[in-house]
């Protein structure tokens, strides 16, 4: 800001930063203002509290002092006595601010040069804020800028209105850029800081895959057909899952494109990636079985609470569901988000074989009962000596070589063992500390208290401030990968909503809730009001 300048200049210096820094006029003269009333502290005095206007019309500037209205005046540059300010306000009250006009002042050079820092200082920070309200809200848009340098393998992007980061692990393996490089990449991080905003840009972010589709598919940007989850190898291989809200229209088809154009403009964008296009399904075990594409798959066994998945693949497909170094199943299973395990048909025979000869051999020992009668209940579907003890007996009479008498007797011998085990498991419990208020929480079983014992849960308030994490477990992804982390009781002795509903049976039985009203209790209360009312 030159010392000389009129009101006109002032005006266009102030027109020019505007439009040169892309912010608002009104920033650049409160910077300007702001300049002044520190020029003019520096000149009468750093407590006095001076106050500048400049007018956006003429450009005229108008500086006055503020005095405080005392009783006492301690320090004239800013007390003012009452009656004094009564006299040129008659309204003012003590402790309100009289204004008073000072005349205008001649900026000398150090006084310039403090300005001018000033006025910088404001407007850099109202760039930094424009920027950062700019870029924040293009958060999971693709842009493109050329490369403004490269230091130790990070990229600085100039985006033009401003400057972005792609990080060394966010550029695809082997990929090398140099200074006035087109770039194109993903906004996937705006931050605020203390240097201006930091925009992060990446390109092996699944997203970045799913946007270029958008770009290169009418259809996903007209939301006819919609990308349900990516997973990316970035450089080497991935895997998109799409969807047609439109029957008559082939999702894969309209990915791939006439001859593959489409496809092929987004894997000329990612240097060369593989890409699978996998059409999505409400189903997990269809979604899954076309994830592991193109292996064949045999047949798949679902375990929902965890949400892992079972696969049987033919022999010789093995190799190819898996894929080199397990990328083909590592992809799949974060593109479905379930845990896979692949089995060959030979690997779930033999398991199947052992899994027969273990129940065989528990009814054996636990039924006291020869090897051929321990075959006959495994291969009938027994899994466990509960089932035979409570099941229909005719079930177990029906069994070929069985009669009546025969299931009667294995019957009272399955709830002699489970008699026997459930008094080794309350000893434990006792010894545990469970007290035996605990067994009277519905849906607890003995086996349950001994569990809740080993975990420190002992009486009925324990047992009602659990969460059900902590009785079920939980699982959380971490680098792709899914930990699962054990609860005290554990996903395979109940699901989430039983845990849910055994916590509110302690909180009720512990007397923190009431229990809700029975819909017959319900019904008779309106029975009675309306009884009453009739009468």
């Amino acid at each position: 800001m030159a010392v000389s300048a009129n009101r006109l200049e002032l005006l266009q210096i102030a027109d020019a930063v505007a439009r040169e820094k892309v912010i608002d006029r009104s920033i650049v003269l409160a910077a300007m203002e702001d300049a002044i009333q520190k020029a003019a502290r520096s000149r009468y005095g750093s407590e006095t509290e001076v106050r500048a206007e400049i007018n956006p019309r003429t450009g005229e500037i108008r500086l006055q002092r503020l005095l405080q209205v005392v009783e006492h005046v301690e320090n004239p540059a800013t007390d003012i006595e009452l009656i004094d300010a009564k006299n040129r306000n008659p309204a003012a009250q003590l402790g309100d601010f009289i204004a008073e006009p000072l005349p205008p002042m001649d900026f000398g050079r150090i006084a310039a040069q403090s300005a001018k820092q000033v006025i910088v200082q404001k407007v850099r920070e109202a760039e930094r804020d424009r920027q950062y309200d700019e870029f924040k809200n293009r958060i999971g848009e693709i842009v493109n800028g050329s490369v403004k340098r490269v230091e130790y393998g990070n990229v600085i992007v100039d985006l033009g209105r401003g400057e972005a980061i792609v990080r060394r692990d966010e550029l695809i393996p082997r990929e090398v850029f140099r200074n006035g490089d087109r770039i194109r990449a993903y906004i996937y991080d705006v931050r605020r800081e203390q240097r201006g905003p930091q925009i992060f840009l990446s390109r092996t972010h699944p997203q970045f895959m799913a946007k270029l589709f958008a770009q290169e598919v009418p259809e996903i940007y007209d939301n006819i057909i919609e990308v349900k989850s990516v997973a990316r190898d970035p450089g080497s291989r991935a895997k998109i899952a799409v969807y047609s809200r439109d029957s008559s229209i082939d999702p894969v088809g309209a990915c791939v494109g006439m001859r593959g154009s489409r496809v092929q403009a987004v894997v000329q964008e990612l240097q060369g990636e593989k890409i699978d296009i996998i059409p999505w399904s409400p189903e997990p075990a269809t979604f899954i079985v076309n994830a592991l594409q193109p292996a064949e798959v045999a047949k798949v066994v679902l375990d929902e609470d965890a949400e892992r998945i079972e696969v049987v693949v033919p022999d010789d497909q093995l190799s190819q569901a898996i894929g080199r170094r397990g990328q083909n199943v590592r992809l799949a299973s974060q593109l479905t988000g379930w845990d896979i395990d692949i089995l060959t048909e030979q690997e779930e025979s033999e398991r199947r074989q052992k899994e027969f000869a273990e129940r065989t051999q528990l009814f054996v020992e636990a039924l006291n009962v020869d090897e051929m009668v321990g075959q006959l209940l495994a291969s009938e579907g027994f899994a466990s000596v509960e089932e035979v003890a409570f099941v229909d007996p005719e079930e177990i009479a029906s069994i070929e070589g069985f009669d009546e008498q025969t299931a009667e007797e294995i019957q009272a011998r399955a709830r002699e063992h489970l008699e026997e085990i459930e008094r080794k498991l309350d000893e434990e419990r006792r010894a545990l500390g469970v007290e035996d208020e605990l067994k009277t929480v519905p849906g607890v079983t003995t086996p349950m208290l001994v569990a809740l014992g080993k975990g420190g849960v002992r009486t009925v308030e324990d047992l009602a401030d659990c969460a059900t994490d902590e009785l079920v477990g939980w699982s959380e992804r971490k680098n792709g990968e899914t930990v699962r982390h054990a609860g005290i009781l554990g996903a395979d002795t109940l699901s989430r909503a039983e845990a849910e509903e055994l916590i509110l049976a302690a909180r009720i039985v512990a007397g923190w809730i009431e229990p809700e009203p029975e819909a017959e209790d319900v019904a008779e209360g309106e029975d009675e009001g309306e009884d009453e009312a009739a009468g």
